[in-house]
This record gives structure tokens, sequence and C-alpha cells, in this order.
């Protein structure tokens, strides 16, 4: 290596050992840190920007946020993992490096000497990556974790593990002509190829947007176990491996500081944060003080770690697996580094990581070809190793060649791990490089694999005739409400009482209370009803009013209702997945979610939730059975009104038949009074056979029904019609009509701002008719692919 004093941060070089490549150098004391400024002459004392440490760092950092950035718009389309991009952005630095007459302008951009400080500060993003990690694991869930999800994690880590070290045993003097003297530290990189990080699992299940779904959450249940599993292992081999050479009082030295780290942490710290999380009142974020000494306590640990030989990292994932997940703490923490930590400094850290690898020497392509081939076989065990567990336990051969897969990739995690053991010198230049464009090739394969692979609606497909319209008479109606709000759960008990159940028609209906994930990675499913008969008591949680509430109508009506209320706690985008398998394995007939609006008595909006707006269109789009959407007016009390006049707006189709089943099950209930009106395009003399439905629903109602016929040949005189009945009624019932045009609501799509409630809906709910009335929506389920339902 020749360097020149003038394209480093040094005053002067001189070599000592040129075998060695060492260099005396001497540096200003202090340091120069800030510079005067452009504008402050050139004199030797003149501390110029590019002879100072900030500015440096500052331009350096900018320059690699602009190339990740790019790199990620030019690959989004081909659905790589997202640090891909980052990585990319190395590649990139190194050719211009390399090349002229660029290379000149990057050396003075990194000079010499700012490598060790760029390396330093974004490291701290890596450390603060696996904190927020170990923040989000559920630790406890190892003791309830299923016999699948531990057979699948262990049988994934043992049997590449041991398979890796026979090979290795078996072939090693063929090996060391190959690798020569670099073989134990290809045991060891391969070694660590084998390991399964719940981070990487995460974050690929999150691109992937399947991380709520029944193969997410198996894939996430083993990498739980197997990080567990694989840094006690990994970190335990370290101490011996960092003290070979130092004898056996340091190894006594650094295992009893492991020892009293791991005993300080779980028994000290973890029932500090819960006195913090009890102090805490219902509702309210944790005070920053309590925040604050919590990062000071993950870099003391980290500094612990470094005195005990191990990685910095190590104290932070195991504080991190110490704070009680979710929220207030939990989430309080994620919060807080999340964008610090996971946003800025972790894709810089990742393009220096590759940006150390170097791969302008000339390697032997013998030595090459041997370690890729390693590579592949170990791959291919673990593949072998998780696929056959998961198809002992009956899963699909395609879902579990995708769970497999999903258990093989690679990321952030392995990135950090194989910078560590190169900068410690544990493996070469050439193992290194080979590591780290293994990563890039598995993680690309395994992300396209199991997008090929793995549809969670596929489970839907061949399912028909889950609706009210094909419902058995006096036969169970299942249904499933779901409840973001504690304001939804008065409606949606009006929205089931509304069915008239009976001991004769009974309904049970399965309560989903949706809580957005924050604070932790896996997401949970709560039965309560099985919960209190397992634990013989009561636990508190969020779901306390839902529970409460259904449990109390289920008394008011017995023999006629079951209610069996549940919890889910997932990400916003993925909520329909815990709504569509819930109903699927419930065989519900349908499902009744919330409008994302909510309106004050004085008519104004008081509540607008996008997210649960993009969630009823998402189950629109896959539902298992059919959908009610329910626009619901804070005000009204169904069940408290002694009558109650309902209005049907009917024009043909099958989701109006579906609508006119709701209404001919909710003229059950005394008090009810039902109007149909039927709008033409021009005038009949009957209304086919629906007309003797009408008539037996007459005999048996008396005077409760009424039967309207209204012609509009335009969407005009619809609206005109509309405008007109909308305050005669407390609750309307429609059909969505999804895909179906007619001529009585030509011109109203143009002005439909909610196409989910359909042209009718979207009109009855409009403000500017001054209604009180609720209205359901309904959409009957269809056979076909899903379809589109909402554009943004």
């Amino acid at each position: 290596m020749n360097l020149n004093a003038n394209e480093t941060m040094f005053l002067s070089i001189t070599e000592v050992d040129e075998m060695k490549q060492r260099y005396l150098v001497c540096l200003d004391a202090p340091p120069h840190i800030v510079s005067d400024g452009l504008w402050r002459g050139s004199s030797q004392n003149t501390r110029t920007p590019i002879r100072s440490f900030l500015p440096l760092f500052e331009l350096q950092v900018l320059l690699i946020f602009a190339l990740t950035q790019i790199c990620r718009l030019l690959l989004m389309p081909f659905k790589v993992p997202l640090f891909i991009s980052q990585m990319m952005a190395g590649l990139i630095l190194q050719a211009l490096f390399a090349g002229e007459p660029l290379g000149s302008y990057m050396k003075v951009l990194f000079p010499y000497g700012t490598h060790d400080t760029i390396t330093t500060v974004t490291s701290m993003g890596f450390v603060l990556f696996i904190f927020i990690n170990g923040v989000q694991m559920d630790f406890s869930l190892i003791t309830r974790m299923g016999k699948r999800a531990w057979t699948i994690a262990i049988m994934g880590l043992v049997v590449p593990i041991f398979t890796a070290v026979s090979m290795l045993a078996v072939f090693r003097y063929p090996l060391l002509d190959v690798v020569k003297d670099n073989y134990n530290n290809f045991v060891v990189a391969l070694v660590s190829h084998t390991i399964i990080s719940f981070a990487v699992t995460a974050s690929l299940l999150n691109e992937l947007q399947i991380q709520n779904s029944e193969l997410g959450k198996l894939a996430l249940s083993a990498a739980l176990v197997s990080d567990v599993l694989c840094t006690f292992a990994t970190t335990v081999g370290g101490v011996f491996l960092f003290c070979e050479t130092s004898g056996s009082e340091e190894i006594i030295r650094n295992l009893l500081g492991l020892f009293a780290m791991g005993i300080f942490v779980p028994l000290v710290c973890r029932p500090v944060m819960f006195w913090i999380v009890r102090n805490t009142p219902e509702g309210r974020p944790v005070k920053d003080g309590y925040v604050y000494v919590i990062i000071v306590l993950l870099f003391m640990l980290g500094w612990a770690s470094v005195k005990i030989n191990q990685e910095f990292a190590l104290g932070a994932f195991i504080l991190g697996l110490a704070v009680p997940e979710g929220p207030p703490l939990g989430s309080a923490l994620v919060k807080k580094l999340n964008f610090f930590g996971t946003t800025f400094l972790l894709p810089i850290f990742i393009t220096i990581c590759m940006l150390k690898a170097d791969f302008s020497s000339t390697y032997s392509s013998t030595s090459v070809f041997t370690a890729c081939v390693v590579i592949i076989l170990t791959h291919l065990v673990k593949i072998i190793a998780c696929t056959l567990p998961a198809l002992y336990c009956n899963m699909p051969f395609r879902d579990a060649l995708a769970l497999s897969l999903i258990l093989n990739t690679k990321g952030v995690v392995e990135i950090g791990l194989y910078c560590f053991l190169y900068d410690y010198k544990i493996i070469d230049g050439l193992t290194y490089g080979i590591m780290i464009l293994s990563i890039i090739v598995v993680a690309c394969t395994v992300q396209w694999s199991v997008r090929f692979l793995y549809d969670p609606s596929r489970k839907y497909a061949g399912y028909q005739k889950r609706n009210i319209m094909n419902l058995r008479p006096w036969s169970e109606l299942r249904m499933l409400v779901c409840i973001h709000k504690p304001n939804q759960i008065s409606s949606m008990i009006d929205m089931v009482d509304l069915f008239c159940p009976t001991a004769e028609s009974p309904i049970a209906v399965d309560a989903l209370h949706l809580i957005e994930l924050v604070g932790r990675t896996l997401p949970i499913f709560i039965p309560h009803r099985i919960q209190r008969q397992e634990s013989g008591i009561q636990h508190r949680s969020y779901s306390d009013d839902v529970i409460l509430a259904f449990d109390i109508y289920e008394h008011e009506k017995p023999g006629a209702v079951s209610a069996y209320p549940c919890t889910a706690v997932s990400p916003l985008n993925l909520m329909y997945e815990d709504v569509c398998n819930l109903a699927f394995d419930k065989v519900a007939s349908i499902i009744i979610l919330p409008f994302h609006q909510r309106w004050s008595v004085d008519g104004e909006v008081e509540m607008d939730e996008k997210s649960i707006r993009a969630l009823n269109c998402r189950v629109l789009e896959i539902a298992p059975c059919s959908v009610g959407i329910l626009v619901s007016r804070a005000w009204q009390r169904m069940r408290e009104e002694t009558s109650i006049r309902l209005g049907l707006i009917y024009l043909g189709g099958e989701d109006d038949e579906e609508a006119l089943c709701i209404a001919k099950r909710a003229m059950m209930k005394k008090g009810m009074k039902l109007v149909v009106y039927h709008l033409v395009y021009e005038a009949e003399k009957d209304w086919d056979e629906r007309e003797e439905e009408l008539e037996e629903m007459k005999n048996r109602n008396e005077n409760n029904i009424r039967y309207q016929q209204i012609v509009a040949k335009e969407g005009s005189e619809t609206a005109a019609f509309l405008n007109e009945v909308a305050k005669e009624h407390d609750f309307f019932i429609v059909g969505r009509r999804h895909g179906i045009d007619s001529p009585q609501t030509q011109g109203l799509t143009n002005w439909s701002e909610f196409t989910e409630l359909g042209v009718i809906g979207d009109f009855l709910a409009s403000p500017d008719l001054e209604s009180r009335a609720s209205i359901l929506v309904v959409q009957q389920q269809f056979a076909l692919k899903p379809r589109k339902t909402c554009l943004f």
C-alpha cells in the first residue's frame, strides 16, 4: 500500500515495516473536528473542510444516502430485499474508487483515516437495530411454542451444523490443499452460514407482507427459538475462540463476566422495567427520563461486552430481550430509536461493510469454487432439514418448501457478523468477499422463490356458498364482527341484534378486537374464552370492554346467542389476514366491518381512519364469505327503540339478494317495519319470484312490510328519491352491487367518494343528506378471482 500524506488525514506518514505494512503516522492533537469554513484562507493553521473530520463525515453520509436511494428506486421493480440496494451502493463506490478520473476525487472525499470514523459512528445503527429487534421479541413465547416450531427450529439448526462440520472433517486434507492456512477461518465462516436470525426473518416477512399469515407466524416462532439458541452457542464459543491463546484464567474471567451479565439483566433490569410499566398511567407515554436511562444502559452493556471479548451488539441484544415488549415501554423505545438507528445509520453501515470487501485482488479460482460448493451444499442440507419436519406435520409441500427457504434467508445480521469476523481477522479477505456476495444471492433467491411458492389467499379458493342466502332455514348463523375502538361495541351489538337471534334460529358471533402491533414483531391472536377456561381466572387485557359487553349480551339472550370474543394484535396493513383467517376457520356466513368514518351528533366527522378503510377494501377483495360494512350513527341505539323503520334499496343482483335475505331475518324482530324500494327503469307488473316471499313476509308480519316500486331512468332521479326517503328510516340495508352497472345509477358513480360502499350506500352515507339512519352495505361472497375494490 502506497500512502501519500496529502491523501490522508495525517500530517506525515513514515513506513516502519514493509512486509507487515506498518506505518508511523503523525496527527494533530487535538484533531481537526470542525472546519473554519471555506473563506478563512489557506494558511497552514486553518482548519479547512477537506482536512476536518465532521465536514468530511457529513459529505460521506450525504453521498452514501443519495446512492442508496437511487439504487432503491432502480431495484424496486425487481422485488429485491431493501438492504440489497444499500449493498449495491457499496459496489458502486468501489467502482468509483477504481476508475479514473473519479478515483482521485473519491480519495479526497474518503481519505485514509476517516474510514474508522464513519465505521464507528454507523456501527451504532447496527447495535440499535439489534436492540430494537430484541425489544420486539416476545421472549416468553419460547415456553409457549408448539412442538412444530421447536422441531423445525432445532432440526434446521442442528442438522446443517453437524453436516457442515462432518463434511469439513472428512474432507479436511483436500480442503487444506485448496484453502491452505485459512482452513480454520473457513470453518468459522461456514458454520456461521447455518444460523437462523429472527431479525432477518422478520424483515423478509415484512417485505413479503406475510408475517401475519399462518406460514409467517410459524416462521417467526421457529426463528425466535433458533436465534436464541444460536446466540447462546456462538457467545460461549466466542469466549474460547478469542481466549485460546490467553490461557485458562482469561477464559474463566470472560465466562464469569458473561454469566454476570446474563444474571444482572433478567433479574435486575427486567423487574425495574416492569416497575416503570406499572407506574405509567394507562394510555400515557413513558417518561423520557426512563427511556434515556435505558439507552445509556444499552451502551454500558455494550462496553462490558467488549471487555469480555464479545461483540458490542451482544449487550444490546440481551438488554432488548429484557425489555417488556409492546406498549408502553417497548413501543416508546422503538419509536425513539427506529428512525435514527434503522432508517438513518443502518443503511450507511451496510454500505461501508460492502465497501470493505476487496474484489480487486486475484484469488485462486479453485478456492472460490470450493467455497461456493460448500456454501451451496450447506444451504441444501438446511432446506431439507427444515422441509422434512414441516411435511411430517402435514404441511403442503409448497408451503413447507417456502418455510425452509424463509429460514435460509440472509440479511443485515449476517453482514454485521461477517464484518465483525473480518475486522478481528478471524476470516480473511477472500472468505469475507465470498460471504458478502453469497448474502446477495441467497437473499434475492429466497425472496423471489417465496413470492412464487406461497399465496396466503390460496386457501380461500373453492369454498363457495358461505353467505346468508344459501344458509339452511332455522340453522345457526355464524357471524364475525370486527371492532377497532370501544365506541364501536354498541353499534356492533345492535347489528347482531338486527339479525334477530332466537332459540330456534341461534347466532354464533365471533367478536374480533383488532389492535395495531406496536413495539413487538410477533403477531398475537388471543381467544379469550379458551384463555379464561385454561387459566381459571380472567386476566386484564385491552379487550376487557369487548369481552364484558358481549358476555352481557350473551346472558341477555340465553340459548339464542353464543359470543366468542378474541383479540388480534397485528400490523395495520395485515389485519385483513386475521379477519379472513378467523372467518374461514369459523365457517362464518358474513363479516361485519365498521366504516372508517364516525360522525358526531351535529353531523361532523369526528373520526376518519384511513387504515380501517384500507382494511375494509382488502377484506372485500379476498373474504371467504359475505361482507357487510356498517355505517353507524354515533347517537343511535337500535336495541332501545320500540319501533325501527327499516328501508331496503333493491336494484337486482347477488348483493341485493343477500341484502333481502338479511331484511327477511330482521323482520322476525318485534317492532320492525320494512319498506322495500324497488328501483326499476320502467314500471313492472310484478316482482318475479320475490313476490311470493314478500307475500309470505306480509302474512307473517301483518302490515309491517311494504313494497314500493320506484321508476328511475337515470342517476339524478335516483338521487332525488334517496334524498326524500333518507330521513324517513332509522336503518338502511343496501347491496354493494359489485361490478354491476344499471341506468338507475348512471352518473352517480362519478360522484362516489367511497367505492367500498357502492353507489347507493355512498350516497346515503353522505353528510349532505343530514340523515340519522345507519346503513349496512352488503357484498355477497363470490367465487371469482379477487378484484380491486378501492382506488386511492
